[in-house]
């Protein structure tokens, strides 16, 4: 059966009167706890979507853009982003509920915050609610200040992709500091590692984009160096 197969069964007990939310919670035990994952990260991107007011055509592809959702799917993953947009549960309820099947600062947290930036940004507008949900996300997530700032500077236009800041390091780190905590982010975030832990699909694009941005800010830390 397929993850999708999977998950549209587990939605089926709304028919009966659960809300996503419990049906969450029911999942989040293996063998479905990929089942739960993908209904979160879709119950986050609805409710991110809807946090400035309204729900744009940009934000939704860019939606199944990074959460690689296939083309034949589409409308059973519709069907679970309009449940959450109408399930009476808040985004930090689904935010913790995600960050449970987790430790504090796992790498596929930070690929969640990196994919709902992306679609936060879709509709060309960084909306301060959307800035506060995605702060609030990322405290819940035990993510640091210093991750929150990397993603922001890397995404969002106008703010300045300073090299140091996209690595969380200070600027007068050293070289072997940043070389350091750039090989620690290469790692967290080489696609073959995590699809070694068994991270959906679903975050896997997301931190092949970052590995180019994290590739660039070493180069540039390092010739800052030298220079």
């Amino acid at each position: 059966m397929s993850l999708w197969s999977r998950i549209m069964d587990a939605v089926g007990a709304l028919r009966a009167g659960e809300s996503l939310s419990v049906v969450f919670d029911r999942l989040r035990q293996r063998p479905e706890r990929t089942v739960a994952f993908t209904i979160g990260v879709i119950a986050l991107g609805a409710k991110l979507a809807k946090a400035d007011g309204m729900v744009t055509r940009d934000e939704v592809t860019m939606f199944r853009s990074v959460f690689t959702i296939p083309p034949e799917e589409e409308q059973h993953a519709a069907r679970v982003f309009n449940l959450a947009r109408q399930d009476v549960a808040g985004y930090d309820s689904y935010a913790r509920k995600i960050a449970a099947l987790f430790p504090a600062g796992d790498p596929v947290l930070r690929d969640l915050l990196d994919g709902l930036f992306h679609v936060a940004l879709a509709d060309g507008d960084f909306h301060p609610a959307e800035e506060a949900f995605l702060r609030d996300v990322a405290g819940i997530f035990g993510l640091g200040e210093g991750c929150y700032r990397s993603i922001h500077a890397r995404l969002v236009p106008g703010a300045a992709p300073d090299p140091f800041e996209l690595l969380e390091l200070p600027q007068d780190a050293s070289l072997d500091e940043a070389r350091a905590a750039f090989r620690r982010m290469v790692r967290e975030s080489h696609p073959d590692a995590l699809r070694a832990r068994g991270v959906p699909d679903e975050a896997v694009q997301l931190a092949e984009e970052r590995l180019k941005a994290l590739n660039t800010a070493w180069e540039e830390v390092r010739q800052r160096h030298a220079a």
